[in-house]
């Protein structure tokens, strides 16, 4: 149980040095059927300054490359496009993703057929090799689209942040509830609004609201602590449902640049959204869990740790919002 303890610390220490790392954020690689056998090609790979990661696509011996790529930097990656002419089409054959197994990153590979059929699959470092399906199945974007939702809430220390303060702020199990099942379905229903084009908002304020809103409940639990009740103790669930709703466009934002298939969005939007979930709800659960046993095992006070990481909690988000008002430019 200490070790369990310890996780949840150990977690977001960890976050203030990955903030920033761009190591962690996924490759992506587009490919578009524009011609019986002819590939557009979109290569987009992390980078930092004028240094990008040494990862390459490699395409089957069948395909030729028509043209020379043209790339250059688009904020934090390189992109480059180029076009391929792949005898016999790319049905069955193997894409890999080189450099990827050196890393601690992913790729995600969308392709798209020229009857508007969607294959978007997730690459990752034990597994650099995509085979292309000849038809791509609905359990198969299922799939995929709930593994990168579990993947984007775990490295969306943010976002655990905030769900972790809310777990200091509130000790009551039916308030708690309410307070994460608000949250919850108000994420959903900006997630859904941002990835199908209905509302958006740019992203870098939507960031760095994020971030203020990490400082706001942190405040709040100093303030509880203090004898005070301020309007998250009060009123709890609507707080965590408006600030749920600007969460929300954060996921979406991740989910409209991964890209939705044509013919499986609604299942595609579902499955990530049910994917953002679990990971949260497990997330919650060994946080939870961690909390009892630190109640159980210290010899002081738990209150005093939990004033300590509402300062923790309100110093990292104080950093990432004028890092992230910084960036506007």
């Amino acid at each position: 149980m200490i070790r369990l303890s310890a996780f949840v610390l150990a977690y977001f220490v960890f976050a203030m040095t990955a903030a920033n790392a761009h190591e962690l954020r996924p490759a992506y690689l587009q490919i578009i059927e524009i011609a019986p056998s002819r590939y557009a090609m979109t290569w987009k790979v992390p980078a930092r300054g004028e240094y990008k990661m040494a990862l390459y696509v490699r395409l089957p011996a069948t395909c030729r490359q028509v043209d020379e790529p043209v790339g250059g930097y688009i904020e934090a990656a390189y992109v480059s496009r180029w076009q391929a002419d792949c005898a016999g089409g790319l049905a069955g054959q193997v894409v890999t993703v080189e450099g990827l197994s050196s890393t601690y990153t992913d790729a995600l590979a969308k392709i798209v057929n020229l009857d508007g059929t969607t294959q978007t699959s997730r690459i990752s470092p034990d597994f650099p090799d995509l085979t292309v399906a000849a038809s791509p199945t609905a359990m198969g974007t299922a799939r995929t689209y709930f593994l990168l939702g579990v993947q984007h809430i775990m490295l969306g220390i943010d976002h655990l942040l905030f769900v972790f303060a809310l777990l200091l702020l509130i000790g009551k199990p039916k308030e708690l509830l309410l307070t994460v099942t608000s949250f919850t379905v108000a994420h959903s229903i900006t997630l859904a609004f941002a990835a199908l084009g209905i509302a958006s908002a740019p992203q870098p304020p939507v960031e760095a609201l994020v971030a203020l809103s990490i400082m706001f409940v942190a405040s709040e639990i100093i303030r509880s602590g203090q004898g005070g009740t301020g309007v998250s103790r009060r009123y709890s669930w609507l707080i965590s449902f408006l600030f749920g709703l600007l969460h929300g466009f954060g996921f979406g934002g991740a989910l409209r640049e991964i890209g939705l298939p044509q013919k499986d969005v609604p299942l595609a939007l579902l499955t990530f959204n049910l994917g953002v979930e679990a990971g949260q709800l497990v997330f919650v659960a060994i946080a939870l869990l961690a909390m009892a046993s630190m109640r159980l095992l210290l010899v002081f006070d738990f209150s005093r740790l939990r004033f300590w990481l509402a300062y923790l909690i309100g110093t990292l988000s104080a950093f990432w919002f004028v890092q992230r008002v910084v960036g506007f430019g």
